[in-house]
């Protein structure tokens, strides 16, 4: 029971790191920078990499995740008013997807559910094995 533990607070902490990307991304949507200049970069979005944990046998016992910065992380906008534009008008805004950044969230939803689910059941099962020893007492 301690390995179905293990591997479902791995998984908590994983859509917790991809909550973490996601409301970061939709935070920083609006955060333009210059193209010409890094210092003043426009904000880079992040994406969460899982990769699965395994013991010496090779077995499954959880996922690690990381927030990493997005290839690509930011397009050219025309805003010329913009203290960061350059000298055709272009500014750098973040490349974030509002949808995909909700799809995300809704993936974080369901495995923080389906993880409570496993931690609810482990629970139950405990409870179930230490009644029959409370039984034959």
């Amino acid at each position: 029971m301690i390995n179905a533990i293990q591997t479902a607070l791995s998984g908590l902490v994983a859509s917790t790191k991809r909550v973490e990307a996601s409301a970061s991304n939709i935070a920083n949507i609006g955060t333009a920078g210059s193209l010409d200049d890094t210092g003043d970069a426009p904000y880079t979005p992040v994406s969460t990499v899982q990769q699965t944990q395994t013991d010496s046998q090779g077995n499954a016992t959880g996922v690690t995740a990381e927030n990493l910065p997005r290839e690509n992380a930011f397009v050219p906008a025309y805003d010329p008013d913009s203290p960061f534009a350059n000298s055709e008008g272009f500014v750098g805004v973040p490349n974030v997807n509002l949808v995909e950044e909700a799809v995300n969230l809704k993936l974080a939803e369901a495995t923080y559910k389906a993880n409570i689910a496993v931690l609810e059941t482990v629970n139950e099962l405990s409870d179930e094995l230490l009644s029959i020893f409370d039984d034959e007492a």
